[in-house]
């Protein structure tokens, strides 16, 4: 019936919390406390400059983090060219270089 409509039902794309694995993203907030002063304002993401050409932005990343889509977050932030522009507009003062470096280094083993 749903064919006579011409769309059909997807799967579901709720995250359970309870079920994910948080211990990588906890290692992350004790090296760099940091991450969780992110208020998520964008402004990183609005003068990225490789966010011209791809779907960067660090603020996107760490919610991905915590809700344990490591896979999506490390791709997302390969693209990063660790310019600082980020870092510079950043109304909490964020070290965004250093935490995408913390990020690469934690979640290394899911790149490959």
């Amino acid at each position: 019936m749903a064919a006579d409509f011409g769309f059909r039902l997807s799967p579901s794309s709720t995250i359970n919390l309870d079920k994910t694995d948080l211990t990588k993203f906890n290692q992350l907030v004790e090296e760099e406390p940091d991450v969780k002063k992110c208020i998520s304002c964008g402004s990183c993401t609005a003068t990225c400059t490789a966010g011209k050409f791809y779907d960067i932005g660090l603020r996107k990343a760490i919610i991905y983090l915590q809700r344990g889509m490591e896979k999506e977050a490390v791709k997302m932030l390969e693209h990063c060219m660790l310019c600082g522009k980020c870092m510079m507009v950043c109304p909490r003062g964020l070290n965004t270089r250093h935490i995408i470096l913390s990020i690469s280094r934690i979640y290394k083993s899911e790149r490959q």
